[in-house]
């Protein structure tokens, strides 16, 4: 479950810059990041 949840941030991440510097979108892209880092401090928590 922990691949999954590292997995699915990094694919958030990577969709996140190309949208920032390819596209330009203004708000819906930044939800992607803050996917990414809620999906990584849930892979955290959830290891500790």
């Amino acid at each position: 479950m922990r691949s999954i949840l590292y997995l699915i941030a990094v694919i958030l991440v990577i969709g996140w810059l190309l949208g920032f510097f390819v596209y330009n979108a203004t708000g819906l892209i930044h939800i992607l990041i803050v996917l990414a880092v809620v999906s990584l401090l849930l892979g955290l928590i959830q290891r500790a």
